[in-house]
């Protein structure tokens, strides 16, 4: 017996409907993004693993999917470095590329391969897939898409009030009520100078991002396991309780980075972003000033965003921030950038939890076409053509079936019209027209049926 087909965990199939409320939401938020004045791009679905390599931490190092080099990819492996089965040395040699990680690595190479073509600042958008070797549960997969906006070749902090209302806009039109939690990468790096290990940036941030996952144990824990000593843990202990609204967060924050010049610099900048919000004023997005929130991503280096929906237990459907060396590991310096991206799958998945999908049907023909043989067929395709002309959806059935087979195929897919022509009324050069809904039949021209189906 032949072995049932499967796909890899952490990969979907997608049915027509699923697609038609995959294209909902990709319209709502490709209206957005062009309203605030981004254009598309897109790149390759697999990079050059030094390109990718590096940019993500050691975490997100592990988790890109590597591509083996066509042929005898060992060819270039030695006996002695096989049989160290260290991988980090090994991969290099047999493996020179990657599929892409995320969007805005790549996005960052092209800017600097394109850098004498681009119009800065240059703001762009992309809808693509990326691929993550992680482990699969509710609302992570290891294909899915992003829809990525950014902006490079400006430091302004207007840049960062924009992407905040591009995400409340974006939200409110696909009606999902949101919570954007927003910090700053420089406070944390105030804050790192409290601890004792100085050395120990990225494993005090990406154990903090994990608070809401893990609760404070949880961190607390990881904080050690990664070698912060107790003392450390201690100094910045106040940061997992603070209460009240945003500006008193800043208030507490300023007393306890009083030393730190970073740090102070990044309340700074978190003032002027709250301010501006309130003062603009948002659709239906509850801004919070999350202290705890740290985004695990290398890159960031200013502002970060972490949206999560609110009444629907789901993982983050947004997030992103700004980086101002980017563009530098590639050789393009002082080419400040900021970006957000949005979660398609998990917003999907949240729009089917609160039943917001109920305005999105799949695309159907208008109206079918009965096939009663060769000379039928052809006298109908003859009138198809001129409804296509005019927008309207329309088909042929392709087999001369039984009439019941033919009425049951028009039923099942909801088509809300049936064109029938036999010998009379092909003489009449007319066709019997069926309204599948209230089940009436008149006689009509092409012509006629091109203005009722237009109206």
């Amino acid at each position: 017996m032949a072995q049932k087909p499967s796909i890899p965990k952490g990969t979907r199939d997608f049915s027509s409907e699923q697609i038609a409320k995959r294209n909902y939401i990709i319209h709502h938020i490709k209206t957005q993004f062009e309203l605030f004045g981004f254009a598309p791009i897109e790149t390759p679905s697999f990079e050059n693993l030094t390109t990718l390599m590096g940019k993500y931490g050691e975490e997100g190092d592990r988790l890109i999917f590597k591509i083996l080099n066509s042929g005898d990819f060992l060819h270039k492996v030695s006996d002695d470095l096989w049989h160290t089965k260290e991988a980090k040395k090994l991969t290099p040699k047999i493996s020179e590329k990657a599929l892409r990680y995320d969007l805005t690595v790549p996005f960052a190479r092209y800017v600097v391969q394109h850098q004498n073509d681009l119009t800065f600042p240059f703001k762009r958008y992309q809808i693509q897939p990326v691929w993550r070797a992680d482990r699969p549960q509710k609302g992570r997969f290891r294909e899915f898409y992003q829809c990525d906006a950014d902006v490079v070749g400006s430091r302004s902090l207007w840049q960062d009030v924009a992407f905040a209302n591009l995400y409340d806009a974006v939200f409110s039109a696909l009606k999902v009520p949101v919570t954007l939690k927003i910090n700053n990468r420089k406070i944390l790096s105030g804050l790192s100078g409290l601890l004792v290990e100085k050395d120990k940036f990225t494993e005090f941030v990406v154990a903090l991002d994990k608070l809401d996952k893990i609760g404070q144990e949880g961190v607390v824990a990881e904080m050690l396991a990664k070698g912060l000593s107790q003392k450390s843990i201690d100094n910045i202990k106040p940061i997992f309780d603070f209460k009240g609204d945003n500006q008193n967060k800043i208030n507490l924050l300023k007393d306890m980075l009083t030393e730190s010049e970073i740090g102070l610099k990044g309340l700074e900048e978190i003032e002027f972003v709250l301010k501006n919000l309130a003062e603009i004023g948002l659709q239906t997005a509850t801004v919070d000033f999350d202290i705890t929130l740290a985004r695990g991503l290398n890159y960031y280096t200013g502002s970060i965003y972490e949206v999560s929906a609110k009444g629907v237990q789901m993982g983050s459907i947004g997030g992103g921030g700004r980086y101002d060396d980017l563009t530098g590991i590639f050789g393009l310096k002082n080419m400040s950038g900021i970006g957000i991206s949005f979660g398609l799958d998990r917003i999907y998945l949240v729009m089917e939890e609160l039943g917001l999908f109920k305005s999105v049907t799949v695309p159907k023909p208008d109206i079918v076409f009965i096939n009663f043989g060769e000379h039928e067929a052809l006298y109908s395709l003859k009138a198809i053509k001129k409804l296509r002309e005019n927008g309207i959806k329309a088909e042929l059935y392709p087999d001369k079936a039984k009439m019941k087979k033919q009425m049951t195929y028009a039923n099942k897919r909801q088509i809300p019209f049936v064109a029938l022509a036999g010998s009379d009324e092909i003489t009449k050069g007319v066709f019997t027209l069926k309204n599948m809904t209230d089940g009436t039949q008149t006689e009509a021209s092409v012509t006629q049926i091109i203005d009722l189906l237009k109206n």
